[in-house]
């Protein structure tokens, strides 16, 4: 049943981003065909490729079970902003509202990936979002304010960090370890519109994707503390071998399965 949604899905995707505009350095407007060339031809290019989309991904890891369709959505999506992949972002953005994520959480998701994956992965990520939000007619009701009421901090935690973090690169870059504190963890982590559990888990995704394995840890350790459990993990690591590449995923494995060892059972 899924893998005729997820092909009949595409299909709509398609028709709609082969008759949507993206504006060019110019200004001008010009159609964006990119995402709709690349699914259409693809049996022309690599047959083979093909097969495994069809049989492997849409057919089988899309019908998984350990995340639920909402988490498999964000989790892809999360990952397509790490790495910059925008030419499908607006498929997957689509098939993440249609799994439940709601437009205030995508909006959350690529504000949070702005500082863990870098400013202009997220800047590039906006327009490709933006043409399904258009296409939604998602207004700004739907979306979180700029300065909204912050959740509660954690005192005793935060304080922690922030010492830890000062002990070690206070000396070294001091106004890394001011925005860490008071832009990070006393201000973005705590904005409400995106569960601390899944800001953790857009978080690992964005680590794991990007390589950035000594990060991991820290972040792994917090999401399962912010409710994020081992069998969720393990079938994140599946979908981002997929999307995100298996030597990323290879290179991430032991360092989840340490953190995962050191917790209690």
């Amino acid at each position: 049943m899924k893998y005729r949604y997820l092909s009949l899905f595409a299909a709509t995707v398609l028709a709609t981003t082969v008759t949507g505009c993206t504006p060019t350095r110019s200004g001008s407007s010009t159609p964006s065909v990119e995402s709709a060339s690349a699914v259409q031809g693809i049996e022309n290019v690599a047959p083979a490729l093909a097969r495994y989309r069809d049989d492997v991904v849409i057919g089988d890891l899309w019908e998984r079970d350990g995340l639920s369709d909402r988490d498999r959505s964000l989790v892809t999506v999360a990952e397509m902003i790490a790495l910059n992949q925008t030419a499908e972002l607006p498929f997957y953005v689509s098939k993440a509202l249609d799994d439940g994520v709601e437009p205030r959480e995508i909006s959350e998701t690529v504000t949070h990936l702005a500082f863990y994956s870098g400013w202009e992965n997220a800047m590039a990520a906006v327009p490709a979002i933006g043409t399904v939000f258009r296409a939604r007619s998602v207004d700004a009701s739907q979306l979180p304010v700029a300065d909204p009421e912050l959740l509660p901090l954690d005192q005793a935690a935060e304080q922690a960090r922030a010492q830890g973090v000062e002990s070690n690169f206070g000396q070294v870059a001091p106004g890394v370890v001011e925005k860490t504190t008071d832009v990070l963890f006393r201000d973005l982590w705590l904005r409400p519109d995106l569960k601390p559990r899944d800001r953790s888990l857009i978080t690992v995704v964005a680590l794991i994707s990007s390589g950035q394995v000594q990060q991991i840890p820290y972040h792994l350790n917090r999401a399962m503390d912010n409710g994020l459990t081992g069998a969720e993990i393990g079938e994140t690591l599946t979908q981002l071998a997929f999307y995100a590449g298996w030597p990323k995923v290879f290179t991430a494995m032991p360092v989840v399965k340490d953190v995962l060892a050191s917790r209690p059972q």
